[in-house]
């Protein structure tokens, strides 16, 4: 903070008959009241908040009626409302103010207004959302010049869905031309970031859980139909890990390849739960809208039939959990990680929905994914949920050291949000009995 100074000269002819020891006291007083002005602004909330490192921890003095040490009696209510009471304005959240974390939330939070009716989810949604779109449809918060930067754009679409107001439309026409001019591989995969040819299963999520709705909801679904399969096929053609149905997280086809990359294949050294998750939620959704028609959706479902057995085989019998790495179960260090679980959860109850998988072979692996879940599910003094275990922005690592040995943290972003996800779905017949 700078500190406002008194300038003495200016102030000579007023302060002339006042005695020596005033002078010092008004002089204090004066820096004082300066002091405490700045204070206030500072305090005041910004028009777009400053960037920060990491995931805020959220309002302080935020409360909620939620018994402590009880699981509530619907989990994903409990979780949305705490991360209301959290991050009351939601650009505050994370380590700057639009990110993939905020669309990947706003999905569930519109299916919990779909299941119970109550707008406080979508007026949320849109607090959010028109902090960065303006009445003419502009859109300033980021350069849309990487994948996860799109993921947000989904809610915009989700607004005009609603609204069907002209200025989303217009602002979501922005992020699908973002896509017209990006690089890709050779054959046609998408770089994560424009810096670097690197291919992140990360990026199938962020880039598609856009463009398909964006095909659905506004125009273009031919290009965008195509563009979806393209990402999904490309991706499993290079990264898949033998016959396992599982896939690693990333690949490159450019020299230099970076430190994580097998000089030969391309591709990261390990099947890394939160990434395969991305994978496993964007497949079902997108044959949710997928023409039944379609050239490639074949190709599609049996990726996704051949993951979901693939995760089944996985599956820890224990704690009916799925480990950081995903098909190293028994080696030391690893452990089971919530965030990829509940994406798991997620992915396969909601290929049962869609009759692409077996209720009698998937719902019981999808129950017992639940329930191990709900172990890292607590509440804390305040009545507010925390959610334990996870890790928090992990990015590709170069062993299984590394990726075992992130730190966990209490509410880890992406924990938070598919935990969310999850309780919804597996709570979602509970909800609309409500």
């Amino acid at each position: 903070m700078h500190r406002s100074r008194v300038n003495p000269r200016g102030r000579v002819r007023q302060w002339r008959s006042i005695a020596a020891h005033d002078v010092i006291r008004t002089a204090a007083a004066v820096s004082a009241a300066v002091i405490a002005v700045m204070i206030v602004k500072a305090q005041a909330p910004s028009a777009v908040p400053p960037t920060r490192r990491g995931t805020s921890d959220g309002v302080p003095t935020a409360h909620l009626n939620y018994q402590p040490g009880r699981l509530p009696n619907l989990v994903s209510v409990a979780l949305a409302d705490t991360i209301m009471a959290r991050y009351p304005d939601y650009r505050d959240a994370y380590w700057k103010p639009w990110t993939y974390v905020h669309g990947y939330v706003f999905l569930a939070f519109e299916r919990l207004y779909r299941d119970t009716g109550d707008r406080k989810y979508l007026d949320f949604i849109r607090r959010y959302i028109d902090s960065f779109v303006d009445e003419q449809g502009g859109f300033t918060a980021s350069k849309l010049d990487n994948l996860d930067d799109l993921m947000t754009g989904n809610a915009i679409v989700g607004l005009y869905e609603r609204t069907g107001e002209d200025r989303y439309r217009i602002a979501a026409t922005r992020f699908l031309r973002a896509l017209d001019d990006y690089p890709r591989s050779s054959d046609g995969q998408f770089w994560h970031g424009k810096r670097a040819a690197n291919m992140w299963i990360d990026g199938i999520f962020m880039g598609q859980m856009f463009v398909i709705r964006y095909g659905h909801s506004i125009g273009e679904s031919g290009s965008c139909w195509d563009e979806a399969t393209r990402q999904i096929t490309v991706f499993a053609k290079h990264a898949q890990k033998g016959d396992s149905g599982l896939y690693y997280h990333a690949w490159t086809e450019q020299a230099p390849k970076p430190d994580w990359a097998d000089p030969k294949t391309g591709l990261s050294p390990e099947v890394w739960s939160e990434g395969l998750g991305w994978y496993a939620l964007v497949i079902p959704e997108t044959l949710a809208v997928l023409p039944k028609d379609h050239p490639r959706r074949a190709a599609v479902e049996d990726i996704f039939r051949r993951l979901a057995a693939g995760l089944k085989r996985t599956q820890d019998p224990e704690t009916g959990g799925w480990y950081m790495i995903v098909d190293q179960r028994g080696k030391p260090g690893n452990w089971i990680d919530p965030s990829g679980t509940a994406m798991f959860v997620y992915s396969l109850r909601r290929g049962i929905e869609l009759g692409l998988l077996d209720a009698d072979e998937y719902g019981p692996v999808a129950k017992r994914g639940y329930a191990s879940l709900l172990q890292f599910v607590k509440v804390n003094d305040r009545g507010l949920v925390d959610l334990t275990g996870g890790g928090d922005g992990i990015s590709i690592k170069k062993d299984f050291a590394a990726y075992v040995g992130v730190p966990r943290r209490v509410n880890a972003k992406e924990t938070v949000a598919g935990v969310l996800w999850a309780s919804e779905i597996m709570e979602r017949s509970r909800l609309q009995r409500r």
